[in-house]
């Protein structure tokens, strides 16, 4: 029971349960701003829904809805979201330099070197 209790007030799960609400929350929004996006499409083009383009008898109208919706989306997330994210990352948490001369080879040696001599004490 003990570790139950464990999980479920690990920071972790708090964290997820939040980005689950927000992400809902923001599911709405960009839902919201795709509609104007596509209602814009419309005006400039003629129709924001083209379910019923059926070239040939093929019905790939509410694929092409869902195509230029999912691409507004994907833009969407990437500039709002990606970016912002990536560069606030970046500089209020900056990647510290690699040391110089370094490889992975070289600092694994080191450790197993380290672990071997505190075997030794």
């Amino acid at each position: 029971m003990s570790g139950f209790k464990k999980f479920l007030l690990q920071g972790d799960l708090v964290a997820l349960a939040v980005a689950f609400i927000i992400g809902g929350a923001f599911a709405t929004v960009v839902k919201a701003f795709v509609t104007v996006i596509m209602d814009l499409v419309g005006k400039a083009g003629g129709t924001p829904d083209f379910s019923s383009y059926q070239p040939g008898g093929v019905h790939v109208g509410a694929f092409l809805t869902a195509l230029v919706a999912f691409v507004i989306l994907a833009a969407i997330v990437y500039f709002f979201v990606v970016v912002p994210y990536t560069k606030a990352k970046e500089r209020f948490f900056p990647t510290p330099p690699a040391a110089e001369g370094a490889t992975t080879e070289s600092l694994l040696a080191e450790i197993r070197d380290l672990l071997a001599a505190q075997r030794q004490q």
